[in-house]
């Protein structure tokens, strides 16, 4: 008597009005300010001739999608958080699951071609225009974002093809994988294996190059024996990895481990950090404490 659920329902923040009130303000201000943030700047970065360059490209890149992940699931948050509309459809979820899968595997990748761009300027400068080429750039940032779409679509149609007959509430307050696995009336052990390896293999990739990269920049650094340039630099290096050390941290917490361990509770305080706060936190670690990128913004405020 079974019947496949064409219906979820996300399990809200807080049942009580006044918490979902404060809440509903509370994201809506992060969300405006993340959007207002990265949309700042792209138009910068697309306007300024000063700021045509391989890091700034990366960076436009980071922008974006740092404007696309919290699109995916804080809008559809804050209407159940404001109107309680907590349901769902099956192919609004899968569309959900697979944007947001593709987005964040998309951020990883970046992060690594950031930081591969930043060890050819610090450790090879006069090379530095011959290897970042604009059509090594172009290809770098069109692989990113390739990858990222080929492993959501992995990873989604391994989710979304199992059986789905029972419970429909989702325990987090968008669809993510480890809580709509949790729902399926099928066996999931294989599926999460693969899940895992894939996340493994491809994430720890990334994560390699990234901190490769940045420890021949610090050797590079201090090979220098400049005490000024050491200090600047290492200051732009430690804020890049805290950024790294977050995301990382956070999406392989909640993706790169089996159900068995999911705790619906932590595991929606960690997605809303990489989901909502790290999003608005890049454009000011990145770009903010940037010199070129400031003169930039005050020349756009200046025209607008």
């Amino acid at each position: 008597n079974l019947s496949a659920v064409s219906i979820f329902v996300f399990v809200g923040l807080s049942d009580a009005p006044e918490i979902r009130l404060l809440l509903f303000v509370l994201f809506l201000l992060i969300y405006l300010a993340t959007m207002a943030s990265n949309i700042i700047l792209l138009v910068a970065i697309s306007t300024d001739s000063h700021l045509h360059s391989p890091m700034y490209f990366f960076l436009s890149n980071l922008s974006l999608l740092d404007l696309l992940c919290p699109t995916i699931t804080v809008p559809k948050m804050l209407g159940a958080l404001l109107l309680e509309h907590k349901e769902i459809s099956f192919s609004g979820c899968l569309f959900q699951h697979f944007s947001l899968i593709a987005v964040v595997g998309t951020e990883i990748f970046l992060l690594a071609v950031m930081a591969y761009d930043r060890y050819v300027a610090v450790c090879h400068p006069l090379r530095y225009p011959s290897i970042m080429s604009t059509k090594l750039c172009a290809q770098l940032a069109l692989g990113t974002w390739a990858t990222g779409l080929l492993n959501s679509l992995l990873h989604t149609s391994l989710v979304f093809t199992l059986s789905f007959c029972g419970p429909n509430k989702i325990q987090q307050y968008y669809c993510d994988i480890p809580p709509v696995l949790a729902l399926s009336c099928s066996s999931t052990h294989s599926r999460e294996l693969v899940i895992l390896v894939v996340a493994g293999v491809l994430g720890s990739s990334a994560c390699v190059v990234t901190v490769v990269s940045y420890v021949y920049i610090l050797l590079e650094i201090l090979a220098r024996k400049s005490p000024g340039i050491w200090h600047k630099a290492f200051s732009t290096c430690g804020s890049h990895l805290a950024v790294v050390c977050l995301f990382y941290g956070t999406t392989i917490c909640t993706y790169v481990r089996p159900s068995s361990t999911y705790s619906p509770h932590w595991d929606r305080v960690v997605s809303m950090l990489y989901g909502m706060l790290t999003p608005l936190l890049n454009p000011i670690i990145y770009s903010l404490r940037n010199k070129e990128v400031k003169c930039a913004l005050k020349r756009v405020i200046r025209q607008v």
